[in-house]
């Protein structure tokens, strides 16, 4: 359990979310990180398998981590962020860190995620984890979006 102000941060590791009340609050924190819920609730509906890591504080949602698999061998991380209160305590690395050793005990070779420059917190975090920049391409609303990989070492 990672300390945060003297107060304990518990991580939870789900497969999917069946509680109303922490769906609703990882749109919350997603609206707050993000300035849109960008109908998450229906995205992650969406998603058969998705892998999802929270970080709670006296049960509230301070941090998430989500994900799912592109193939037997490739993990696409997908969202993630950390209230803005609980940044720089080392939550999104910690998410990262249980991510990708889960994914490493059922077999995955590769961390695929993808962000803009405007996240420039997390595209350092990427980096500083072990991701290889491996591409970047224009969406639809012509924004630079960055590729990243990373190898999972065996």
């Amino acid at each position: 359990m990672k300390e945060v102000d003297g107060v304990g941060i518990q991580f939870l590791q789900l497969q999917s979310i069946d509680d109303a009340k922490m769906l609703a609050g990882i749109a919350k924190l997603h609206e707050t990180v993000f300035g849109s819920d960008d109908n998450l609730a229906d995205k992650i509906a969406s998603k058969p398998e998705l892998l999802i890591f929270l970080a709670l504080l006296d049960s509230e949602v301070v941090g998430y981590k989500m994900g799912y698999a592109l193939d037997k061998e490739t993990f696409y991380s997908w969202l993630g962020g950390v209230d803005p209160q609980y940044r720089t305590h080392g939550i999104a690395s910690q998410l990262m860190e249980k991510q990708h050793h889960y994914l490493k005990q059922q077999g995955y070779k590769l961390v695929r995620t993808k962000t803009k420059n405007q996240w420039r917190s997390m595209l350092i975090l990427n980096i500083k984890s072990g991701f290889d920049v491996v591409d970047t391409y224009l969406d639809d609303v012509g924004e630079v979006k960055i590729v990243l990989e990373k190898k999972l070492a065996d």
